[in-house]
C-alpha cells in the first residue's frame, strides 16, 4: 500500500547501525587512548609487576565458567591492599575508565567480561585471613581468600564456614553473587551469612556498610546496605573485606544416599522431612541422567532412579533420632537402596561424586563444553517443574541431566554443549529462557545462585517488574553516577 516504505525503514535502520558502530568505535578509541595514559599511574600505586597488558592475562581475565564468550579488559591491575584499589579506581573514575573486579573465576553467567573493556581488578593478592574471633564465631577476610583456604586455617579452631558452591570460590567473590550450595538449607546462603562488608565505590571512596570494624550477631540500625552490596555482583562497589558467621564443627556427621521410583517421591520425602523438625544438613536430589553419569564417572553402582543424597550434622544422640525418623519418611514414600556412609572416608567419597556431578555431565559427551544454568521455585512446585523440563530436554534433543539442592528448591541443568554447533546453542539459549519463564510462572526466581550476570538480565526485569527496576537504576546512578562499575551486567538500561 505503500511502496518503498519497507525500503526507507531498512535504510533507517542500516543508517542507525553504521551511527552507533562509529559510536562504539570512537568510545573504544577513545577509552584505549586513555588506558595508554594512565598505565604510569597504575604502576606507580601498584608496581611494575602489578600491571599487565598481555593478552593471555588479559584474556584469562575476560571468561568465568559459562558459555558467553571471552571478552577481555584493556589492562589487569593486582592490588595488594585497600588503599591501592581505592586509589587505581581514583584513576579510572578520573578517566572514565569501566573496572571489573575479578576474584578466582567460577561464576556461571558471564560476570567478569569486559563487555565495554577497561580495567581489570584481580584481586588475588589480597589473601589475608584476618581478625579471627573464636568466641564470637567471626572471622573477617580480604577477596583473594577461598572457601577451602578459611577452612584449612580454622580446621584447629574447632570452626567452619559452611557455605559450599562445590567450587573453590572467593569468599568476596560468593558475597558478590549472593552464593549458597549444598549446606544453605540448614545454615543459610551468603546473604543469611555476611555480616559486614569493606567496599570501595567507583570514584574510590571506601565504606563499611555496617560501620568500620562493627560486628554484632544481629542489628536493626539503618538501612540494610551489607545486603545491598550482596548479589550486586560487582557493579555498585568493589569488595574488599567481608566479614562472616562461624560455626562450630559438628561433633559427629552422617551422610545416607536413597533412590526413589518418581521425582514426586524424592521431593515428598524431602518436604516431609522438612516438616517433621528434622535439621537436616544437606538433601539433594539427583535425576536419572546425572545418576547415571556420576555412576560412570566415579565408579559407583546406584540405581539409575531419582535419587536423594543426605547429611545430618550434630551429636551422636541427636543423629540416631534423625536418622531414624528420615528413614521412616523415605521408606514409606516407597524410598529403597538406603545405604548410609557414617565414616569420613566414605562419606568424603560420596559428596565428591555429588560435586563432580560437573565433570560426570561432560564426560557424557566428550569434547563438548558443560554449561550450568539455575532456578529455583516453592518447594510444592519443584516436582512439575523438573518433570516438565525433561520432557523439554528430550523434545528440544539437548543433554541436560538435573542436580539440585531439593531442600530449597533449586535445581541446576548441566547442560553439555557442543560449542562449535551453532544450532544446538541456539537451542540451548531457548531452552534456558524457557525453563527461567517457567519458574517465574510458579512464582519462583530466574536465578537462585548463579546471579543475573549478562544472560538473565531481561529475566530479571520480568521477575520483580518495571517499579522494582527503576529503584534498582536509581540505587546504580547515586552509587555509580558514570556506570563504570562492571557496566552491562544485572541492569539492561542503558547498555543498549
Amino acid at each position: 500500500m505503500f511502496p518503498g516504505l519497507s525500503g526507507s525503514r531498512g535504510l533507517l535502520s542500516l543508517r542507525r547501525s553504521l551511527i552507533h558502530s562509529r559510536y562504539v568505535s570512537l568510545e573504544n578509541t577513545a577509552r584505549k587512548a586513555a588506558v595508554s595514559r594512565v598505565l604510569s599511574e597504575f604502576r606507580s600505586i601498584c608496581g611494575e609487576e602489578g600491571v599487565s597488558l598481555g593478552e593471555a592475562v588479559r584474556e584469562q581475565h575476560g571468561k568465568d565458567e559459562s558459555v558467553h564468550r571471552c571478552r577481555p579488559p584493556d589492562v589487569v591491575v593486582f592490588p595488594r591492599c585497600v588503599e591501592e584499589v581505592s586509589a587505581l579506581a581514583k584513576v579510572c573514575h578520573d578517566h572514565n575508565l569501566p573496572i571489573i573486579p575479578f576474584g578466582t573465576g567460577t561464576g556461571l553467567e558471564g560476570g567478569v567480561g569486559a563487555v565495554k573493556g577497561g580495567v581489570c581488578f584481580s584481586l588475588r593478592n589480597m589473601d589475608q585471613i584476618l581478625d579471627l574471633h573464636p568466641e564470637d564465631f567471626d572471622v573477617t577476610v580480604e577477596p583473594g581468600v577461598t572457601r577451602k583456604a578459611l577452612n584449612a586455617y580454622l580446621r584447629d579452631t574447632g570452626l567452619w564456614f559452611p557455605v559450599d558452591p562445590g567450587a573453590d570460590a572467593s569468599l568476596c567473590g560468593m558475597a558478590a553473587t549472593s552464593a549458597s550450595g549444598t549446606n544453605a538449607v540448614r545454615y543459610g546462603t551468603m546473604r543469611e551469612n555476611v555480616m559486614n562488608l569493606e567496599v570501595v565505590l567507583s570514584d574510590g571512596t571506601v565504606i563499611h556498610t555496617a560501620g568500620k570494624g562493627r560486628r554484632p550477631r544481629k542489628t536493626s540500625a539503618g538501612y540494610n546496605l551489607t545486603n545491598l552490596f550482596v548479589g550486586s555482583e560487582g557493579t555498585l562497589g568493589i569488595i574488599t573485606k567481608t566479614t562472616l558467621r562461624l560455626y562450630g564443627i559438628p561433633e559427629a556427621m552422617v551422610s545416607a544416599v536413597c533412590s526413589f521410583p518418581s521425582v514426586q517421591a524424592a521431593v515428598d520425602s524431602t518436604v516431609q522431612i522438612l516438616q517433621a523438625g528434622v535439621p537436616i544438613a544437606r538433601i539433594e536430589f539427583l535425576d536419572d541422567v546425572m545418576i547415571d553419569a556420576c555412576n560412570k564417572f566415579s565408579s559407583l553402582s546406584y540405581p539409575v532412579t531419582p535419587t536423594l543424597f543426605l547429611e545430618f550434622h550434630g551429636s551422636e544422640r541427636s543423629l540416631e533420632e534423625q536418622v531414624t525418623t528420615a528413614e521412616e519418611i523415605t521408606q514409606s514414600n516407597e524410598g529403597s537402596d538406603f545405604q548410609w556412609a557414617r565414616d569420613a572416608e566414605t562419606r568424603n567419597r560420596l559428596w565428591k561424586a555429588r560435586h563432580d556431578a560437573w565433570y560426570a555431565a561432560q564426560a557424557l559427551r566428550p569434547g563438548c563444553k558443560a554449561y550450568s544454568t539455575d532456578v529455583c521455585v516453592p518447594l510444592s512446585e519443584l516436582p512439575r517443574i523438573i518433570v516438565e523440563t525433561k520432557k523439554d530436554l528430550l523434545e528440544s534433543k539437548l543433554t541436560g541431566p538435573i542436580a539440585g539442592h531439593v531442600g530449597d528448591g533449586n535445581f541446576h541443568c548441566l547442560m553439555v554443549v557442543d560449542p562449535n554447533d551453532s544450532d544446538e546453542l541456539q537451542r540451548v539459549h531457548l531452552f534456558t529462557e524457557r525453563l527461567a519463564r517457567r519458574a517465574l510462572a510458579m512464582d519462583g526466581t530466574c536465578t537462585g545462585e548463579h546471579g543475573v550476570g549478562l544472560g538473565k538480565r531481561a529475566l530479571l526485569c520480568e521477575e520483580v517488574g518495571p517499579l522494582a527496576m527503576q529503584v534498582m537504576q536509581g540505587l546504580k546512578e547515586s552509587l555509580d553516577p558514570k556506570n563504570l562499575m562492571n557496566p552491562g551486567k544485572v541492569l539492561l538500561k542503558g547498555e543498549s
